[in-house]
């Protein structure tokens, strides 16, 4: 079943059949999630490599690629999201739960060719606004990432830079320049 832009509350939108590409539901339109090209992939599995490698065996929390995530009246797939430990959705024996329905700690979006910039920008800032702690916009084609936190300004870097997420995660800084670096594989 095709859904393209249309709207639908809360419960109708959950109501529907899981479908591929995923559907998401944001400010009351549903819309397909775009299908991720080759920097969108590379960048997204070097970050859920990056925070995993770093955050599992500290036991500090984990990552999740293509999640749903359903909270404040929106459901969307975010292409990579951090849970720290304790607050990992689970059910009372500890087993991971099917979907998240508490915001997650990190959000990240990652910019594909046909995506809105804009549209992503103004998640991630809603993201932030609703119980994430930090959200990344990552933008391959332009090797850019912008950090948005509650409260504060967006820092951006290009190129090169790193970002402090420490106060999600102690000690982990991201670096562009490493991670830009993983989209040559040659």
């Amino acid at each position: 079943m095709a859904i393209a832009r249309q709207r639908m509350t809360l419960d109708e939108f959950l109501a529907l059949p899981e479908q591929e590409p995923p559907l998401e539901l944001f400010d009351g339109e549903v819309t397909p999630k775009v299908s991720p090209k080759m920097f969108h992939s590379i960048i997204q599995s070097y970050l859920l490599v990056w925070f995993n490698t770093f955050c599992r065996p500290k036991r500090l929390g984990r990552a999740f690629t293509e999640l749903r995530t359903t909270y404040e009246g929106v459901s969307t797939v975010p292409d990579l999201v951090y849970f720290v430990q304790e607050r990992i959705p689970r059910d009372a024996n500890g087993r991971a739960l099917p979907d998240a329905l508490i915001p997650p700690d990190i959000a990240v979006e990652i910019v594909s060719p046909s995506q809105s910039v804009t549209d992503l920008l103004i998640r991630c800032v809603w993201y932030v606004a609703n119980g994430v702690r930090l959200a990344l916009l990552v933008d391959p084609d332009r090797q850019s990432v912008v950090l948005f936190r509650p409260g504060s300004e967006p820092i951006a870097v290009r190129d090169t830079g790193s970002l402090d997420l420490g106060d999600v995660i102690p000690g982990l800084v991201l670096d562009a320049e490493e991670m830009f670096a993983d989209l040559n594989v040659g």
